[in-house]
């Protein structure tokens, strides 16, 4: 029987002779892939927009997920989408008897009438000074109070320390300005105290001047605590071996907090202080309406409580809804520049294209 081969000739074998080669090794790309793809084909079309399972087929394999879903885009749409057509009323004089349809157009009108009323102006100024303000004392308050709270070694010490500092967050404002006006009131405990002593009682809360003191203070007690809870969660998310070698490296606890600690809460802060800025011009409305006419309108006006007046008080809804209009717009230009500006500076942001 005459053997069979086959292949290619060697250099230095005679025609004739030649033996049977091995397989030659598989392509590069059949290694890596299984499916011989050349490098650079259509391995990079797949990666294109729009190469992903169709989107019934997406429909098909995620129904679970939206319809759990469903009742936040319900909520979302009633209370929040839906909502913001009311702003036509903007460009209107409108009248609640006459309606949207019966109402006068008039243009531009009502945003010249609010941007010359100097009571706007004047809103707008205690507004951005009252949150520079919170920025500045009440922003690093619950970093550095979580920072405390995470080195308590004993966790039953910690619990009841967290209790304690986020039980304020459930009291109402009116509860809060009570208890404050208790305090710190012309007829509160401390000016008890002083004019049993013979001195002259405290004037806190309603001296112009102590404004920015007062409601910085009360927002301090109120939500510092609860702040910490996004910092704790940050913190445990912190590769706890990290702290170790820089301890058996003779960093000392300064030095871990500076370069171990702070550098895992960065994303979260500045994901925080994006959101900060984007609500800058939304310091609040139960805690300056109830404390308006103690310390007067000159110091405690602010945007929210202009636009309550301007609407349910002398009934001019169309300059609300201006006032309204330009807050969100102002919002939203705020949060896309400090998104910009976090993404200069490496961090993801809230969002970042892909």
């Amino acid at each position: 029987m005459t053997e069979r081969t086959t292949g290619v000739a060697h250099p230095g074998t005679t025609p004739g002779t030649e033996t049977a080669q091995a397989p030659s090794p598989a392509p590069a790309s059949r290694r890596r892939g299984g499916r011989g793809r050349p490098p650079g084909g259509s391995a990079r079309r797949d990666r294109r927009p729009g190469s992903g399972p169709p989107f019934l087929a997406k429909l098909r394999r995620d129904w679970q997920l939206l319809l759990m879903t469903l009742p936040a885009i319900g909520l979302l749409a009633v209370f929040h989408y839906t909502p913001t057509l009311g702003n036509i009323i903007a460009f209107q004089e409108y009248n609640p008897w006459d309606g949207v349809l019966g109402s006068p157009w008039v243009g531009l009108a009502q945003f010249e009438r609010l941007f010359t009323d100097p009571r706007f102006w004047s809103a707008v100024g205690n507004t951005l000074l009252i949150a520079a303000v919170q920025l500045v004392f009440f922003f690093p308050i619950p970093i550095a109070l979580a920072i405390l709270l995470d080195s308590v070694m004993t966790p039953r010490l910690r619990l009841v320390l967290q209790s304690i500092v986020y039980m304020p967050h459930f009291f109402s404002w009116v509860l809060v300005v009570t208890l404050f006006q208790q305090i710190l009131g012309g007829a509160g405990l401390f000016s008890q105290m002083l004019r049993q002593n013979g001195y002259a009682p405290l004037e806190i809360m309603s001296n112009p001047d102590a404004f920015l003191f007062v409601v910085t203070s009360q927002m301090v007690w109120k939500d510092a605590g609860w702040g910490t809870i996004i910092f704790l969660a940050a913190l445990a998310a912190v590769n706890q071996n990290l702290y170790e070698s820089a301890a058996v490296d003779g960093a000392g606890r300064w030095r871990r907090m500076w370069h171990i600690t702070l550098p895992g809460l960065r994303p979260v802060i500045i994901l925080l202080l994006i959101l900060k800025l984007g609500d800058i011009l939304n310091v609040g409305f139960e805690q300056f309406y109830l404390q308006r006419d103690a310390f007067g309108a000159n110091v405690s006006e602010v945007l929210d409580t202009f636009i309550y007046h301007q609407t349910l008080v002398t009934g001019n809804f169309s300059a609300g809804a201006v006032a309204g209009l330009v807050k969100g717009v102002v919002g939203l230009v705020l949060i896309l520049v400090a998104n910009k500006l976090a993404h200069k500076m490496g961090e993801n942001g809230i969002y970042r294209r892909s």
